[in-house]
């Protein structure tokens, strides 16, 4: 695993919803190396441990990574009062991202994200073709990232908690609509360990290669601390491996929710 750690400029800043910020910093190094669904380790000043957070968008020409986070705590508080211009303290490209180069080009490719899980997914979406978008969201206040999503996406649907927007529930209904059409070659899935499970199942239900990006507290992030395993079932073997290196995506086949 290759990763830069140092500090680069945040060149870009943005609130999208309420406590949602979106981060685009100039990381020329680690943005040649970034994959999508690898993560990036922040340092919030002030603050001891890194926190965690997924890679949404890579520019590769202009050397930028794109963040987009959600502010849970005082560490993630900390890291969104840093405005455009400040230095961020930051370990990237780190973990592995989903299979790309492991996808027939025939058929459709669904992303399912819920919720802050929907930003891995938009990078995803914008290196492949013929892509079908779910994502849930708890209300039209929690919304992000639509404009990007419907722009490189061949179909968008948007679901919420309360019906404010798109279909009134959860993605698993109009993920199961799509997988009965057929023509679906891939499945890659970002978002909460209930709906990851759910998602899991319904791909093995119709067949459908499937890869889930999981969440876990992380220590160092490159491995060394494995404070952050989940539990994998590899060849009829369960085995803990750790999210930060060995994933933090894995094929939803093996996870064992």
């Amino acid at each position: 695993m290759s990763y830069k750690c140092g500090e680069y400029k945040i060149v870009g800043k943005r609130c999208l919803a309420e406590n949602i910020y979106s981060f685009t910093i100039h990381c020329p190094e680690a943005a040649e190396l970034a994959h999508c669904g690898q993560f990036v380790h922040i340092l919030a000043p002030g603050f001891t441990l890194r926190r965690p957070i997924s890679i949404c968008e890579i520019d590769k020409d202009n050397g930028d990574i794109r963040v987009v986070f959600l502010v849970k705590g005082h560490g993630t508080e900390a890291i969104a009062r840093l405005n455009e211009g400040d230095m961020i303290d930051m370990i990237a490209p780190l973990g592995n991202g989903y299979s790309l180069s492991s996808v027939s080009e025939n058929g459709r490719v669904i992303v399912v994200g819920g919720g802050i899980g929907g930003p891995p997914l938009l990078e995803t979406a914008k290196q492949l073709k013929h892509i079908t978008a779910v994502l849930g969201f708890r209300s039209y206040g929690n919304i992000i990232l639509e404009k990007e999503f419907r722009t490189v996406c061949d179909e968008f649907i948007i679901c919420t908690d309360d019906g404010s927007v798109g279909e009134k529930g959860i993605v698993t209904g109009p993920l199961k609509r799509e997988l009965e059409k057929g023509d679906i070659r891939a499945v890659f899935s970002c978002g909460p360990t209930r709906m990851l499970g759910a998602v899991a199942e319904l791909t093995k239900q119709y067949g459908v290669f499937c890869e889930v990006s999981l969440e876990e507290r992380m220590g160092c992030g490159v491995g060394a601390c494995v404070g952050c395993v989940a539990r994998i079932n590899r060849n009829g073997e369960e085995k803990l491996l750790r999210v930060c290196k060995d994933g933090p995506v894995f094929n939803a086949g093996e996870v064992l929710f």
